[in-house]
């Protein structure tokens, strides 16, 4: 059985979705949720689950045994799901390859330290862009930088606010999320 480790740090609809489509797996696994914020809803949906929870701070995460705490799950690939901080080198290097991110938007795009969320749906909308989306890729040392596995696009609507579109951006995330994370790792190697 391979195992997933999801890590998170808000309400957690992304990982739900995970959770759901890995539930009665023959060959996936969710082995834990990983979460930096001790009031994240994506805590609960976990628990709905059975799914053990690890609750950890940044510092934890930028110290190079943070890695004995996957081992404990015997973890073999992670799943950013709303995961807010950058992934330290010591972790990319554990895992080559095997990090997992989606991002709300069409990257290159709106990208980088401090893009998520609305920020990104504000900066589309300011810009007036014609298009977003969101972007599923493998995470490397610098934000929103790694090989990308998949892009799913959407009209920008003139009268989109950025509630609109991320109402849309959300329906593609949770279409599309799982099923690339599951063709990525069974053709992993």
């Amino acid at each position: 059985m391979i195992k997933l480790a999801i890590f998170a740090s808000g309400s957690g609809t992304n990982a739900q979705k995970l959770m759901e489509f890995f539930e009665n797996d023959h060959e996936i696994s969710v082995a834990a949720v990983f979460c930096n914020k001790p009031n994240a809803q994506v805590i609960q949906r976990a628990e709905k689950f059975g799914i053990p929870v690890e609750i950890f701070e940044k510092a934890d995460l930028e110290n190079p045994h943070f890695c004995k705490r996957l081992d404990f799950h015997f973890v073999d690939f992670i799943v950013l799901a709303g995961f807010l901080l950058k992934i330290p080198a010591h972790m990319i290097k554990a895992f080559p390859d095997r990090i997992i991110n989606i991002h709300p938007s069409l990257l290159p795009k709106y990208g980088g330290k401090g893009m998520y969320g609305h920020r990104v749906h504000e900066a589309v909308l300011a810009n007036k862009e014609k298009e977003s989306g969101i972007t599923i890729h493998l995470v490397n040392e610098v934000y929103d930088d790694g090989r990308i596995l998949c892009q799913k696009k959407c009209e920008v609507l003139e009268t989109d606010t950025p509630n609109s579109l991320a109402s849309r951006i959300h329906q593609l995330e949770h279409e599309t999320f799982a099923k690339i994370v599951n063709e990525y790792i069974l053709d992993f190697e």
